[in-house]
């Protein structure tokens, strides 16, 4: 299955090897993996639930940097 999607990973990844998740969308789910591992175990969570995560990882950054700044 995983060879059909299209995986990428965020524009905020280093590239240097370091702790990196790939997303894939699905018609029905967005899927997570680790980057260092593709071929291990997927997380599939629906749109919606995506769409409510995103604010809140949002949310926790900006007050991270508004903290150490």
């Amino acid at each position: 299955m995983s060879a059909e999607l299209n995986w990428f990973k965020s524009s905020h990844s280093s590239g240097q090897g370091g702790e990196c998740l790939e997303i894939a969308l699905s018609p029905t789910a967005l899927l997570i993996r680790d980057s260092k591992s593709p071929a291990a175990r997927t997380v599939a969570v629906s749109p919606a639930a995506w769409s409510a995560f995103l604010p809140c990882v949002r949310a926790t950054g900006d007050a991270a940097r508004a903290s150490s700044g």
